[in-house]
């Protein structure tokens, strides 16, 4: 791509993808300069080096999350839609997951979803830092649910990188791993189940923590409603 069409936006989507395909630990500009069909030097001219084409692609990819109408949907309808949507959003892109243990994100696109977070439990009945903590504890939960997917992918591409076969040698440590777990009664009996899988969780188990935890936020609500209520004679 001639130097003087390269755009920002362009450089900032291929990044993403390249992230994509090969993680934080295959983003450099020689391979996304071959991406984009330029040289490196063109790169440079719009972003300063490899960690400032991170922090870039880490904010584009929060504008992929869908900010429901909480006036329409409700806060609980808005509160769960937004939480599945990251959630299939750090699984689209598990590098995010593992760029928040060496990058301080920032910009437009995580402050619009933050600010429409913070609405939706404030429309909830969380008042100032109520709700950022109701905000804070969804978010974490979500991204510990992402971190399996992600951590998967970084170790198959780096199995695979060494030389090894990724799918053989995690089939071969599961194996190892249920010949333990035959030694233990409560892990034996699960051996059938989809949890076996390696790094795997239970079915649902994304949706039950999440209801769980929008059901709690309900009943502490409901709890300091009833309280405030006086009594009726």
């Amino acid at each position: 791509m001639p130097r003087d069409t390269l755009t920002k936006e362009q450089i900032v989507k291929t990044a993403t993808e390249l992230l994509d395909d090969e993680g934080l630990e295959g983003l450099n500009m020689p391979s996304l300069s071959k991406r984009l069909g330029t040289v490196a030097t063109a790169v440079y001219s719009h972003v300063k080096n490899e960690d400032d084409l991170v922090l870039l692609a880490g904010d584009r990819v929060w504008d992929e999350i869908e900010l429901p109408d909480i006036a329409t949907a409700g806060w609980r309808t808005a509160a769960t839609t937004m939480a599945a949507d990251l959630h299939t959003m750090l699984g689209r892109h598990p590098w995010l997951v593992q760029a928040f243990c060496s990058h301080l994100f920032y910009g437009r696109g995580k402050a619009r979803h933050d600010d429409h977070s913070l609405a939706v439990y404030e429309a909830a009945g969380f008042v100032g830092e109520e709700a950022d903590r109701a905000a804070a504890t969804v978010f974490t939960f979500v991204l510990g649910n992402a971190l399996g997917l992600s951590a998967t992918a970084s170790l198959a591409r780096r199995l695979n990188r060494d030389g090894g076969n990724a799918e053989e040698l995690i089939q071969d440590t599961v194996t190892k791993a249920t010949e333990i777990a035959m030694e233990f009664p409560r892990l034996r009996s699960r051996l059938t189940t989809e949890a076996a899988d390696y790094n795997a969780a239970p079915v649902q188990t994304f949706e039950y923590g999440l209801r769980t935890l929008l059901d709690g936020f309900e009943a502490e609500l409901r709890e300091r409603r009833a309280q405030a209520r006086p009594d009726v004679r």
